[in-house]
């Protein structure tokens, strides 16, 4: 009688194109839309040359306020400007921005609510009393008037937008310390010897980082309005610099007549907002 022996499949080649196709079944279609979105919104700040051929800064006084069509998908501005193409070129200053500004209330937040958690006391609750009172000021306007107080410009902008966001990530941030630094391993930490730095940078603050990264990806939505807000009221790059803000700016006066050159622009902000808000949401477990 002859044996017949069975092939035993190495383990991991042959389970994973399965694997791939549940987890493929498995992502939303809202969540995987924003990914898109988001995708294209990086691209066009990378290379926008690749999105469009018309220049942003040169106009056609014949096609002067020309609506949407095949030849300009966003229409023209009073000058003749195609506006996907100056929205398209905006996004390099809107998008960096918006990224320095959640970069800058990330680690200044993060390192406040990291030691002001960690330290406690007296000097936690002088912390937070500050925290509160910032707060309590609305965002875009806590932006408006730090940036009134360095001057107009992208630059100060984003200071502006980055200093807004502080207050929300220290708090986040002192929340979650806290949380963690009465946990064992940490009493287990120190009962081994570690200094205070190895105790917060080794246990303490990997621990503790997860939800603040949630936050920044929910931020940058926030930031990208504050950014937009603030060059709507011309505190951002002055005319004729491409920015989503300004582009908006730009049509309020011809809102009545040529509707497109701001509505479209705006269209464009709010689907950006609500895709990262979308992202930032399932990163946060929800």
């Amino acid at each position: 009688m002859i044996a017949q022996h069975t092939l035993t499949p190495v383990p991991g080649t042959r389970g994973w194109p399965v694997a791939l196709l549940r987890r493929a079944r498995g992502i939303r279609p809202g969540l995987a839309l924003s990914w898109v979105v988001i995708a294209m919104v990086i691209a066009w700040a990378v290379a926008p040359s690749w999105f469009t051929g018309y220049d942003p800064y040169e106009g056609d006084s014949d096609a002067s306020f020309s609506a949407p069509s095949a030849a300009h998908l966003f229409g023209t501005d009073r000058l003749g400007r195609d506006l996907l193409a100056r929205t398209i070129y905006g996004t390099s200053t809107t998008v960096s921005a918006t990224l320095l500004a959640v970069a800058l209330g990330f680690f200044l937040g993060a390192t406040i609510g990291l030691f002001s958690g960690f330290v406690g006391g007296r000097i936690d609750a002088a912390v937070m009393r500050v925290i509160d009172v910032l707060l309590a000021i609305p965002s875009l306007l806590l932006a408006m008037t730090v940036v009134t107080a360095l001057g107009y410009g992208t630059i100060n902008i984003t200071v502006a937008v980055g200093i807004s966001a502080v207050a929300a990530f220290a708090r986040v941030m002192r929340a979650e310390v806290l949380k963690v630094a009465g946990s064992d391993f940490v009493e287990a930490a120190y009962g081994a010897g570690s200094g205070f730095g190895r105790v917060v940078f080794r246990h303490v603050l990997p621990n503790s980082v997860t939800a603040v990264v949630a936050l920044a990806a929910l931020e940058c939505g926030s930031a990208v309005l504050a950014v937009a807000a603030l060059g709507f009221l011309g505190y951002g790059a002055p005319p004729p610099e491409p920015e989503w803000g300004l582009a908006v700016s730009e049509g309020r006066d011809f809102l009545a007549t040529y509707p497109w050159i701001s509505i479209l622009p705006g269209v464009l902000i709010a689907v950006v907002v609500l895709s990262t808000n979308r992202i930032g949401r399932s990163l946060g477990g929800s």
